[in-house]
């Protein structure tokens, strides 16, 4: 293929390239769509640039919902501006002269992969493409046969081309690959028979057990981290992640310099038993109160979208009725426009369908508005909920007894450095009776030698513990906020982009039904 386009200059997808592929692609109407709105649309799922001669990919941003990508028999040296195709499902790029797999991170939903007829020589970054199904990558330069052991990883793989490469003609290619990837349905277009596989994994079987192990300790200590991620995201999304346990206890006391020498203080180490408990506890009342309002916040955001979609599965069904009966009389009225020839009879038939144009246009646009005045009723209905949601939560952590925090966590703090300075201040008393215990440590010594510094470190250390309290509250009230905030204009922003798709594909589906009415051909004279 390389040798056909030797004397072709190469190119890059641009906004000419781009548009004609769409307009290849897409309908009659959304055809008109895509030429209304430039290449910057939504609607084109599918795209088709081969044969092109394209040298670098690029400029294939805007086609965010595209599913299935054809790129195959150009000069592509390198994958490269995929990353925004976070929905592609299929990807052909052979024929083409790629070196190294690459590029396709985002690509997570990926099912079909094609590098067939490339450059490519070790089998390699394709970590994220655990939904892959089928993946070509036959005649390349693949040397090293222990390389297709990198594809066990990719749990979904079920159909595998190898055909081509220079390792297929190693003695028992087929047992190997095989025993290696036991997933595997078909290899090199050829079924995987049961006695195959069964050869295969006793075959090799000293290789597969230490890598089936292994996989197996990767495997666990995965799910535990899962575990843990999960757990750590479901707390951020309840704003009381390290609530549940002494990490806010032990946040305040990292970092304190000269103050921590003050623990060492006869006393201090007795306050320091009781206090982290209480403070603890504070913490995980707040932190199982935040995971219950979650809970209700989450129930709260189902229930409307479950509600928006029986209002729009009720307005589709009627959508369909309309056009379904209109649909009916036109083809009627077509076909007899078709017989009837010219004349007044026509006429009157292309005036009565352009009236029935007019008349369904009207019904659909009524039919719009009234789901559309629905919805806005769900959605300040929807607004006034979460407003309750929201301020219900932060009133309770501001000042609502036992959920504040900054009240409760502030008082033990301000008890704790209370006793502490009692403990000072006798120190510094003794000192000044010079009835200081001999044992008394040298270096705790030396910091009290000066009243006014350790004074000061105590009040200062105190300061900062305070602060931090104050912060970890600000930050969940922040959140919650934050949080309204983010699903309010989500609701409301999904549905003026849903009324303004519909209204645009009423005004497109008008314009081609007038267009079929005004070009319809007149049956031949026998």
């Amino acid at each position: 293929m390389t040798q056909f386009f030797n004397n072709i200059e190469p190119n890059v997808i641009d906004d000419e390239i781009l548009q004609k592929a769409i307009e290849e692609k897409c309908p009659e109407d959304l055809g008109d769509i895509a030429r209304k709105e430039s290449i910057n649309v939504n609607v084109v799922t599918e795209i088709q640039i081969s044969f092109k001669n394209i040298l670098q990919i690029a400029n294939l941003w805007p086609l965010e919902n595209l599913t299935k990508l054809q790129l195959d028999n150009n000069v592509i040296e390198k994958i490269e501006g995929l990353e925004s195709l976070v929905h592609l499902v299929w990807l052909d790029l052979s024929f083409n002269n790629i070196e190294v797999i690459e590029g396709l991170d985002t690509l997570v939903k990926l099912q079909d992969l094609s590098l067939y007829s490339n450059r490519i020589s070790t089998i390699e970054h394709m970590d994220t493409l655990q939904e892959l199904q089928i993946f070509s990558i036959g005649n390349n330069n693949l040397t090293v046969l222990e390389n297709v052991i990198y594809l066990r990883r990719l749990k979904s793989l079920q159909t595998l081309n190898l055909s081509g490469n220079p390792f297929c003609s190693e003695e028992h290619y087929r047992l190997f690959v095989v025993a290696h990837l036991p997933s595997l349905v078909y290899l090199d277009f050829k079924l995987v028979r049961k006695s195959t596989a069964k050869a295969a994994a006793l075959k090799y079987q000293h290789l597969t057990k230490p890598l089936e192990e292994e996989e197996a300790q990767v495997l666990a200590l995965q799910q535990v981290e899962d575990a843990k991620q999960k757990e750590l995201e479901q707390q951020q999304a309840a704003f009381v992640e390290y609530l549940n346990g002494p990490f806010l206890f032990d946040s305040l006391h990292e970092e304190e310099g000269e103050a921590t020498k003050l623990v060492s203080l006869p006393g201090v180490e007795e306050l320091l038993q009781a206090y982290p408990e209480e403070f603890v506890s504070v913490c995980e009342s707040l932190y199982n109160y935040g995971l219950e309002e979650y809970e209700k916040r989450e129930a709260e955001v189902s229930k409307f979208y479950k509600r928006l979609h029986e209002i729009l599965a009720v307005n589709q069904e009627e959508s369909k009725r309309i056009i379904s009966d209109f649909e009916t009389r036109n083809e009627t009225r077509l076909d007899e426009l078709y017989q009837d020839g010219s004349g007044e009879i026509a006429d009157s038939k292309r005036a009565q369908g352009k009236e029935e144009i007019q008349q369904l246009w009207h019904a659909l646009m009524l039919l719009e508005t009234l789901v559309s005045n629905d919805l806005e009723e769900l959605l300040q209905d929807f607004k006034r909920r979460l407003d309750v949601i929201a301020s219900t939560f932060t009133e309770n952590i501001q000042g609502i007894y036992p959920f504040h925090i900054k009240m409760r966590c502030r008082d033990l703090e301000n008890q704790h450095f209370e006793k502490v300075m009692e403990i000072v201040q006798a120190i510094l008393k003794k000192i000044a009776l010079f009835e200081l215990e001999e044992d008394f440590p040298e270096d705790l010594r030396t910091l009290f030698e000066d009243k006014i510094t350790v004074v000061n470190i105590t009040s200062v250390s105190h300061s900062i513990r305070l602060r931090k309290i104050d912060k970890r509250e600000s930050d969940m009230l922040s959140n919650t906020y934050q949080w309204q905030k983010s699903v309010r204009e989500k609701a409301f922003q999904r549905e003026s982009d849903r009324n303004r798709a519909c209204i645009e594909k009423i005004i497109c589906f008008m314009d081609t039904l007038q267009k079929e009415l005004d070009s319809t051909v007149v049956k031949p004279k026998e």
